[in-house]
């Protein structure tokens, strides 16, 4: 089979699976990968190369900065600090609210902030007498817009970085993106805070999995369990309490305890027990007030270090009712949340003056957040986002196969024959499209790494710069916002909103055509043809 037709073959079965949601996607990529060795397109090292690129690397690393910055209370304190000021206004709130997940977007990921954030706006929308489905849009979207702030925002920044650099251009700075990233971020906010209470419909969840609150943990042991627990006693930064449910066949059953005793193992302290639903607590079989001879499903509360607690709950006698670890990162500025964000500002200054390549400035805060105590290697391995790292991985054999077997070549011919070359506006213009419109069906990374060589050829073919057309593919992938399984985000927040698949296009089209004459108008006025 001629390389040209087999590489438009693999690239349209791949969308058939992306679009259909029935093939996982990191089988997708794995299947790309295999598919270029098969028919002949790849040497077997070259269709694997992917998956040591160093923009895989990096993006892989994000993951761990991300999750310890949320592990250690960073972000629940960034979130309670904006967002108890926003008060009971609706656009008020969707102001902050946007300003806030764009910023902690620009330096933890679009999905560590959107997954720190959502529960925090849930718990403020509610309070504030406002349903939660008139603010999650409006968090995903502008999660989306401070994806262009910073080099970190999203996978598809150092990918098209290092596009750029490899077409000839020059990788992009670690702020350069904050050049169409700052208006974006900026227009996104009031757009959704004069449209978004008009076009965003009232729903009502059936089911939202929120993460833990303490003070509605603290409000629900007082009413369960009859005793005077203050919020700000149970939790800070080196202690907390978990409940615990006696499991079946446990060592514990026929054990007496009592509020005050130590636990056996871990020295941790017995706050209360309850015998569940059947009697009321803090009475025991036989009457007697204060005691409780435990028995499987026995409820108790108990209170030391977190360390201790995340031990204690491993052990097979106890099922955690909520894992100290949820619990723990309710915390504002926890233990540790000093170290994190010392190595997020050594990783930022060391991207920021190019002191290195991103990837080991990335390799190099990962190793600094465990090496520092801030988070396990454990920990760490469970923070990275392994479909994400396979999807990239997978798919950028099959962008350097469209330039390598001419099928580039061929399509940017293809658009150059329908705009003409008179004009490098509308050939940007077709490419921003196609790359809008592709991504609200399939991962945005995959449809810039599968649009970026038409580009690139274009750009070739016009003798112009590519540095405006990779600019303007980010701008463009970064609009996915028509349907929920355009981004992760967009998922995210689907089931706490309660929306439905037609939700997201009232509000989503309005901002994707702004994207769409950014890309297209603004980015070459910056970065010039």
């Amino acid at each position: 089979m001629d390389p040209v037709i087999a590489i438009f073959v693999i690239l349209g079965l791949a969308i058939i699976a992306f679009v259909s949601g029935k093939v996982p996607l990191a089988i997708v990529a794995i299947g790309v990968t295999l598919a270029l060795w098969v028919t002949g397109i790849q040497t077997l090292p070259e269709a694997f190369a992917g998956f040591a690129d160093p923009t895989v690397i990096f993006i892989a690393s994000l993951f761990v900065i991300s999750e310890g910055l949320d592990a250690t209370g960073v972000t629940a304190w960034a979130g309670q600090q904006v967002l108890t000021r926003g008060g009971a206004r609706p656009r008020r709130l969707l102001v902050i609210i946007g300003a806030m997940s764009a910023v902690l977007t620009g330096f933890i990921s679009i999905n560590g902030a959107v997954a720190a954030l959502l529960p925090v706006v849930v718990v403020v929308a509610l309070r504030a007498g406002i349903v939660p489905s008139k603010m999650l849009i409006p968090l995903a979207f502008t999660a989306s817009a401070g994806s262009l702030l910073t080099l970190t925002g999203t996978p598809v920044n150092p990918v098209v970085s290092q596009l750029a650099e490899s077409a000839g251009g020059r990788p992009f700075g670690f702020f350069e993106f904050a050049l169409a990233g700052v208006p974006l971020v900026a227009l996104t906010i009031a757009m959704v805070a004069v449209l978004g209470p008009r076009l965003l419909p009232d729903r009502t969840a059936d089911r939202f999995d929120a993460a833990p609150d303490p003070s509605a943990a603290a409000q629900g042991w007082r009413e369960s369990y009859a005793v005077d627990l203050s919020t700000r006693s149970l939790f800070s930064a080196t202690d907390g309490v978990v409940e615990v449910m006696v499991a079946p066949r446990s060592t514990l059953i026929g054990r007496t305890v009592w509020s005050g005793m130590m636990t056996r193992d871990e020295n941790l302290v017995i706050l209360a027990a309850r015998r569940g639903t059947t009697q009321p607590p803090h009475v025991s079989r036989d009457g007697t007030a204060g005691e409780l001879t435990l028995q499987a499903g026995d409820a108790v509360l108990v209170q030391g270090p977190w360390a201790a607690l995340e031990r204690y709950t491993r052990s097979p006698d106890v099922i955690a009712v909520t894992p100290p670890h949820a619990l723990r990162r309710t915390v504002p500025l926890g233990n540790g949340a000093r170290r994190a964000l010392v190595v997020l500002g050594l990783m930022v200054v060391l991207l920021a003056t190019n002191l290195v390549p991103p990837a080991v400035a990335g390799l190099l805060a990962a190793g600094a957040m465990v090496l520092t105590g801030v988070m396990t290697m454990p920990q760490a391995y469970r923070s990275i986002s392994w479909t994400t790292v396979i999807l990239i991985g997978g798919m950028v054999p099959l962008s350097s196969a469209f330039v390598s077997t001419g099928a580039a070549d061929v399509v940017a011919a293809l658009v150059l024959g329908f705009t003409g070359d008179a004009s490098p506006h509308l050939a940007l213009l077709v490419l921003c499209v196609v790359t809008i419109v592709l991504g609200q069906f399939i991962s945005n990374v995959a449809t810039v790494l599968v649009v970026a060589p038409i580009a690139v050829s274009i750009a070739a073919t016009l003798d112009l710069s590519v540095q405006p057309f990779m600019m303007a593919l980010t701008v463009a992938g970064a609009a996915s916002f028509l349907t929920p399984i355009a981004t992760p985000v967009n998922l995210m927040v689907m089931q706490p909103g309660g929306y439905r698949f037609g939700d997201y296009w009232r509000l989503g089209l309005p901002l994707a055509l702004v994207f769409l004459a950014v890309a297209v108008l603004y980015v070459p006025l910056i970065w010039p043809f």
